[in-house]
């Protein structure tokens, strides 16, 4: 048993290692799955080993990577459902629905609906939009929620990054305002770091000047 138990942890540091240096050139959202994954196979490897030896160690770090890979994020029922209604709710208005890699709800709203040029205020196309989405979110209260903001590069960091942060922040107030629970929420500003295209021409301003929402639903939300 000490030797299957000590093959296991080195084959497992060994996946781990050579999964996280491989991280040097990835994403930030890459490298998070990557080092979830190699978590997940470290921890899966020695839950095999408890319950029953090398072999299904084996097998508990590929089922441990795959959880860890998914950032603890499920695609139920409900969030295909939650996917699907936000589709109709947002037909031909430019609003991108779409499932992430990690098993997260993303809504990327676009400046010609959301919020007009160095403002924070929501606009009436948008808010059409968010009731539609705090709709979704109250029949859905096992759900987190991450709003992201982000702006073009007019303008220096002294404007951009709290603009990004008022952004997020309004949208975040206007779905609290209609009922959806205030702990649910994680806001962030990004200013003009993560352009989605060409800050040269109007049309690419236009684009990086958005919000990206975020719904997940955790794996142990979802056990209980």
């Amino acid at each position: 048993m000490k030797t299957r138990f000590t093959t296991t942890l080195t084959v497992s540091a060994m996946a781990a290692a050579l999964t996280l240096t491989g991280c040097a050139n990835m994403t930030e959202t890459q490298q998070d799955t990557a080092k979830g994954a190699a978590i997940g196979a470290g921890v899966g490897a020695l839950l095999g080993v408890a319950t029953g030896g090398s072999k299904r160690a084996g097998t508990g770090a590929v089922l441990g990577a795959g959880a860890g890979a998914l950032g603890g994020y499920i695609w139920s029922q409900k969030m295909q459902e939650q996917k699907a209604a936000m589709e109709r709710a947002t037909a031909g208005t430019g609003v991108g629905v779409t499932q992430t890699a990690d098993n997260r709800l993303k809504l990327d709203i676009p400046s010609d609906i959301s919020f007009d040029v160095g403002r924070s205020a929501v606009k009436s196309n948008f808010a059409g939009v968010l009731n539609q989405f705090a709709t979704t979110l109250n029949s859905n209260p096992g759900t987190q929620i991450t709003i992201i903001g982000h702006t073009d590069s007019s303008g220096s960091d002294a404007i951009n990054n709290p603009l990004s942060v008022d952004r997020a922040n309004s949208a975040r107030d206007y779905l609290i305002a209609r009922g959806v629970g205030v702990t649910r929420f994680t806001t962030e500003g990004r200013g003009s770091r993560e352009p989605v295209a060409d800050n040269s021409t109007a049309e690419g301003r236009a684009m990086n000047r958005r919000v990206e929402i975020f719904v997940a639903e955790p794996a142990t939300t979802a056990q209980r």
